[in-house]
């Protein structure tokens, strides 16, 4: 079996060679694994710094977004993957390694999952220095999501998840062009009654560089996500029940 991580850049200079450096040294290294890299229009050193460490890692494969947009570096990195099953890694580290393997063994051992889906706010959890601000938005947002969609779910805007690669096929076209992106695939994963579990993760706030997240500029992007995909519910509604 075999593991495609994806992990959308953007400046992440200050923290990109310790999380691919991590990355070589974890357990990945015991299986048949993919790092897909993919350049969102990075301005400093980012790319200059892949490069580097992609001559001792030849796991590395690094791609050009085609237009500027985390919604086109994932669909991207989704269509150029190789591997059976998928996660999506963020540059930073606020996603634990940990949590990587234990995705990897649950959708390994049982072959009627489509996803695991993970969720900092269930028992067992744990969150280390989440905005207070963001943390009050996320919860209201993804409780209302819940309930819209009729699902014990509630950690849908988080990019941490791991899918079965030909079913994350299936989910295409995919409309969100930023973090919304985020959103849309958790959600037709459900609408579309796919198997998936929902286990408890870890997250932690970045310490180095800047979150690339603007809450005032994304808000109206996950509205049009939510719409979307409600709608889509509806008129496909027939076909999954």
């Amino acid at each position: 079996m075999s593991l495609t991580v994806i992990i959308p850049v953007k400046d992440e200079e200050s923290v990109i060679e310790n999380t691919l450096e991590s990355i070589a040294n974890s357990w990945l290294k015991e299986i048949d694994y993919e790092l897909l890299i993919v350049d969102d229009f990075s301005k400093d050193n980012t790319l200059k710094k892949i490069l580097d460490i992609k001559k001792k890692n030849p796991n590395i494969k690094i791609l050009n977004n085609k237009k500027s947009g985390l919604g086109s570096a994932i669909s991207i990195g989704i269509e150029n993957s190789t591997k059976e099953f998928l996660a999506i890694f963020m540059a930073d580290m606020s996603d634990s390694l940990i949590d990587l393997k234990k995705y990897y063994e649950l959708i390994l051992q049982d072959n009627k999952l489509d996803a695991v889906l993970g969720s900092r706010f269930i028992p067992g959890s744990k969150v280390v220095d989440y905005p207070k601000f963001k943390y009050l938005v996320n919860r209201i947002a993804n409780n209302i999501i819940s309930l819209i969609f009729i699902s014990r779910y509630n950690d849908y805007t988080n990019a941490f998840k791991i899918y079965k690669r030909s079913v994350l096929l299936k989910l295409f076209p995919l409309v969100s062009e930023n973090f919304n992106i985020f959103l849309e695939l958790p959600l037709k994963i459900i609408s579309r009654k796919y198997n998936y579990k929902i286990i408890a993760i870890s997250w932690q706030n970045r310490n180095k560089g800047k979150s690339k997240f603007n809450l005032k500029e994304l808000g109206s992007k996950y509205i049009f996500t939510l719409l979307y995909c409600f709608f889509e519910k509806i008129l496909l509604k027939k076909k999954y029940d």
